[in-house]
């Protein structure tokens, strides 16, 4: 439903029922408290003057894990991994603790996405540990990324990784996805 802008009252005047529901009771159903139907979702401007509820999605692997790839791969744990239906934008937020077993190496997670949208994982969006100042030293790092390239539709989010050089660690590693 959208919102209409409201009559203007004129004193001694009447309004008529259609007018009473159109720009009060329809505006109300317009309203934020209307538009939401189940806790921890928010609410989004789609278009002028409406509203729409979203509703977040998230995935967590806690292991531990590596890899040596230098291109972007998953680890032995898959994802993590998230099925959501969007529009053509999506705010991502990717995770994790991170390190490198070689000091100056970088260790990258980034994400790709499958199913109505194809987008490859790439150094564009990434989080990256340069482990510049000593190997193996665990950082906890977090990166948002605005997507607005999107097929609308089922939209599959999957974490992928790789290193510069080294063995790269990955740990408790999350991945949320709010469809816009």
């Amino acid at each position: 439903m959208t919102w209409t802008a409201p009559m203007t009252a004129v004193a001694n005047s009447v309004w008529t029922s259609a007018q009473y529901n159109t720009h009060v009771r329809d505006n109300f159903l317009a309203s934020e408290a209307a538009v939401v139907t189940a806790a921890g979702q928010m609410v989004w401007s789609t278009a002028a003057n409406t509203l729409a509820a979203r509703t977040p999605s998230s995935a967590t692997v806690a292991t531990s894990q590596t890899t040596t790839s230098t291109s972007y791969t998953d680890l032995t744990t898959v994802g993590p991994q998230v099925t959501i239906t969007t529009g053509s934008v999506a705010l991502v937020y990717i995770g994790c603790n991170i390190s490198n077993s070689t000091i100056g190496a970088g260790s990258l997670m980034s994400y790709g996405v499958t199913s109505a949208t194809t987008m490859l994982a790439a150094d564009n969006w990434c989080l990256m540990w340069d482990g510049s100042a000593y190997a193996s030293g665990l950082a906890r790092l977090g990166v948002w990324h605005f997507v607005s390239n999107l097929v609308p539709g089922s939209n599959i989010f999957t974490a992928k990784y790789k290193v510069h050089t080294g063995t790269g660690t990955f740990l408790d590693r999350e991945l949320i996805v709010y469809p816009v």
